[in-house]
């Protein structure tokens, strides 16, 4: 018997990355927004408490399992910025180009050797009477100074993995999905859910 789990987002792309790398796994997977409307307020203080949030509110709308991610970018030469606030990081009503020439703007003096960077993703499990569980990932690499490849989302197109001469944007899903920083926190979380379920 399959167990229904429940994604919150609103964001597709995330689902569409989220769902093969629980391939296999005895659940069906639904987005939070087919149970109602989901808008939780992220004012948490870390990735985890954002994704415990969105994960909380799914279980809520839904009274199913449910998962969620909060997804930052640390950037060193910009103390770290945006962080947790990268979805939003030109402004409340910015868009993912918006974000790129904020941040490629900010870094156009940073010399090729400081221009590091790491993405995270931590991934909150939250079932009825049980408390929450998180599962962090993360990808070091570099910010180029302008944009490669048209895949992905987010700061894709500027991400240079470590190791790698290709941006995110650059890399297919299935390699995205191997070294990803979300893939890193979803296949800790699946870990647990092989045990679980």
């Amino acid at each position: 018997m399959k167990r229904l789990l429940v994604i919150g987002t609103g964001n597709e792309h995330k689902v569409q990355e989220i769902a093969p790398l629980l391939a296999g796994l005895p659940v069906i997977l639904r987005a939070a927004g087919e149970y109602g409307l989901f808008q939780p307020e992220e004012n948490g203080k870390t990735a985890e408490e954002n994704a415990i949030l969105k994960a909380r509110e799914a279980l809520g709308l839904s009274g199913e399992w449910a998962i969620a991610d909060d997804t930052g970018l640390d950037i060193h030469a910009l103390g770290g910025r945006p962080g947790i606030h990268a979805a939003r990081y030109a402004g409340p009503r910015c868009n993912f180009d918006d974000n790129m020439r904020k941040v490629l703007s900010e870094m156009e003096n940073v010399p090729d050797e400081k221009r590091t960077a790491a993405f995270f993703c931590v991934i909150a499990l939250c079932r009825p009477g049980h408390a929450p569980l998180t599962f962090r990932g993360e990808c070091k690499g570099s910010i180029c100074r302008e944009r490669h490849g048209s895949g992905g989302f987010g700061y894709d197109p500027i991400f240079l993995m470590a190791g790698m001469k290709k941006t995110f944007a650059e890399l297919s899903a299935e390699e995205k999905n191997r070294f990803s920083h979300r893939a890193h926190a979803v296949l800790a979380c699946r870990r647990t859910l092989e045990t679980l379920l």
